[in-house]
């Protein structure tokens, strides 16, 4: 595993067992926009797994590195869930490398139930449980925080580059035909 001390870390729960398996044979994961943390583009995705995911306990037993991440609809990623409720709203779409199971899973008899959680990358190296992931130190928690805010902003300081609007075309595709 190829993962930095510094590194940023999102912990992030795979409710069912075909979740899972999006992101072990697809290589996504997805995130309701409404329902995301403030800062996905993070270095390695955690995959808390619940007990419903595999025959052990609830855990982490796989992280994968993030390469990216888009916008899409959930039916446009999930085809076979075109008339969900959902169907219509905006999720993020992780792009991820492959898993790379732990080599001591992290379970914890005593762990609260969590959606996200940031930490980093030395966290989950040396963590021998769950409960040692969350950052509790001042100063440790303000480099955590620091290295997002950077991290945010290095992301929305990023040019957009877009091509010059082709009137005609726009004008067609309106329907109200092109004026010159």
């Amino acid at each position: 595993m190829d993962m930095h001390a510094e590194d940023l870390v999102l912990v992030a729960v795979v409710p069912r067992a075909h979740d899972l398996e999006i992101a072990r044979v697809l290589g996504w994961y997805r995130i309701p926009v409404r329902r995301a943390p403030q800062m996905v583009a993070v270095d390695w995705l955690a995959l808390y797994q619940t007990a419903r995911c595999g025959p052990g306990p609830a855990g982490i037993y796989a992280v994968a590195p993030v390469h990216g991440h888009e916008l899409a609809t959930r039916a446009e990623l999930l085809h076979a869930e075109v008339d969900h409720p959902r169907a219509r709203e905006a999720y993020y779409k992780l792009q991820l490398g492959p898993l790379i199971a732990l080599p001591r899973p992290l379970v914890d008899g005593a762990w609260t139930r969590l959606t996200f959680l940031y930490t980093t990358g030395q966290r989950l190296l040396t963590a021998r449980s769950l409960s040692e992931l969350r950052i509790a130190a001042p100063a440790e928690r303000q480099s955590l925080w620091r290295a997002l805010r950077e991290r945010a902003a290095a992301y929305t300081a990023a040019p957009v580059r877009s091509r010059p609007a082709d009137l005609g075309m726009l004008a067609d595709l309106l329907g109200r035909g092109h004026r010159t």
